[in-house]
């Protein structure tokens, strides 16, 4: 008896040591992507990525932006690429990322934006095609 109490108490006191830290923000990811909108005082894309990281994880994603503003246009990205920062694990990828942009082109167009969701960012760069003018304040959801 007094051997299972001594034994039960060793596990209790165990288990109630200190959380594990977090996992540390080491493992780096890129995205490279592809994307089709459209916008008339809102504007609206959707498309298609995959996100590799340097621990050999890889996710193929949907990708979906939205947001209003004075802009008016049509336009796709193509062999678009992103850079996220330094993260724990890449669930933390997944979600809704904020942003703010100017932009303009006709025919063929470049820029380069940075989003943020809590503490990962990604910078993100590509070229397009289309007609496009405007300033849009939005958001981007990467999902699975």
């Amino acid at each position: 008896m007094l051997r299972r109490f001594m034994l039960g108490s060793l596990l209790a006191l165990v288990g109630a040591g200190p959380m594990p830290a977090s996992a540390e923000a080491n493992v780096r990811c890129t995205l490279k992507f592809s994307m089709q909108g459209w916008s008339a005082f809102y504007k609206t894309a959707d498309g298609r990525g995959t996100i590799d990281c340097d621990n050999g994880q890889s996710l193929k994603v949907k990708l979906s932006a939205k947001g209003g503003g004075l802009t008016i246009g049509k336009s796709s990205i193509e062999n678009g690429q992103g850079r996220f920062s330094a993260v724990g694990s890449t669930a933390q990828l997944l979600g809704t990322y904020v942003a703010a942009e100017a932009h303009a082109g006709v025919i063929k167009s470049a820029g380069a934006q940075v989003m943020t969701k809590g503490e990962v960012s990604l910078a993100l760069s590509g070229t397009g095609r289309g007609v496009d003018l405007g300033v849009v304040f939005g958001a981007m959801t990467i999902s699975l």
